[in-house]
């Protein structure tokens, strides 16, 4: 089973020809790839699903989410250091990457 979860756009920057941002859920942040949802901007909610947002939500169906995910015990509230170096890796590779095609 898959699981999209909605998070707000806190920022957006373009690395070579990809856009990257970081979404806050919950309490935590996460960097993902924006490429999908080109008309999102920072303050948006996005629906997020392995490292990429896939389409703009309105926030009233981003917090009824939040809702559902924190009464089962899903939404986590501090940030895991393993997973944000993760995070970081992915953006440093893109960015190499992208340095090196320009």
């Amino acid at each position: 089973m898959c699981l999209a979860v909605p998070g707000k756009l806190v920022d957006t920057q373009d690395i070579g020809d990809s856009r990257v941002g970081t979404v806050q859920f919950g309490g935590i942040k996460r960097s993902v790839f924006l490429d999908f949802v080109p008309e999102a901007k920072a303050g948006d909610f996005v629906l997020v699903h392995v490292g990429f947002a896939l389409n703009v939500l309105d926030e009233e169906e981003a917090n009824r989410t939040y809702a559902l995910l924190e009464r089962i015990g899903m939404l986590e509230t501090d940030d895991d250091p393993d997973i944000v170096a993760e995070d970081e890796g992915r953006i440093a590779e893109l960015s190499e990457a992208s340095d090196a095609v320009h």
